[in-house]
């Protein structure tokens, strides 16, 4: 029987590496797939990961019906989807990925962050945490600045961290950016501190 899928994980944790894995690997068996996502970094219709490595994808939008861009592809029939950005899914896509698994025997894979900046979950996350019939942390933990494991996201402009604006803003992780995402433990994303302090000046004495 077929299978939702739901990977999740922080910033810089390998998500999109994964899903060209799947993809090759899916591929490699002579099976069938699509390859889907919506606002990757390096542009429209394409997967990239910050390795190097990316492929071209189907993109959608918010108002995507999924299940009939998959069931009316042309060609021998569709047999699993790879999604990444699982994020910016509605739950009304996540429950059509459904659909697709449990009607039209479909395996459907999704990678995506769990939560926002602000540290609330993403509507389509919640959705795939609800439906899904496999739901998986990556055990890849990128690290806060701190030396921990970390999973919450961070949006810093100017180099503060901010806690209010758009939920969807396309950015990267690039240090010279103006406004970009960091990766923080628990501990740090609360406190809103997205760098190490500055060290304390010691006066002469």
């Amino acid at each position: 029987m077929a299978q939702l899928h739901f990977r999740y994980a922080a910033m810089n944790s390998g998500k999109s590496t994964m899903v060209l894995q799947y993809r090759h690997t899916y591929a490699a068996c002579g099976r069938n797939g699509l390859l889907m996502t919506r606002l990757d970094r390096a542009g429209e219709g394409i997967v990239s990961s910050r390795i190097g490595i990316s492929a071209d994808a189907i993109e959608f939008g918010a108002g995507t019906d999924l299940a009939h861009v998959v069931l009316t592809q042309p060609g021998a029939p569709v047999d699993h989807v790879i999604l990444d950005e699982a994020q910016f899914l509605s739950s009304d896509q996540v429950d059509q990925l459904a659909g697709l698994a449990d009607d039209h025997d479909i395996d459907v894979f999704t990678f995506g962050l769990l939560s926002d900046f602000r540290g609330d979950q993403f509507p389509g996350s919640s959705r795939l945490v609800v439906l899904a019939d496999v739901v998986e942390a990556l055990q890849v933990y990128p690290m806060c600045w701190c030396g921990q494991p970390a999973r919450m996201n961070a949006r810093v402009s100017h180099g503060v961290m901010v806690h209010d604006g758009d939920t969807v803003l396309v950015g990267n992780t690039d240090a010279d950016a103006e406004t970009r995402y960091v990766v923080l433990c628990r501990r740090h994303h609360r406190a809103g501190l997205p760098y190490a302090p500055a060290p304390a000046v010691k006066l002469a004495a």
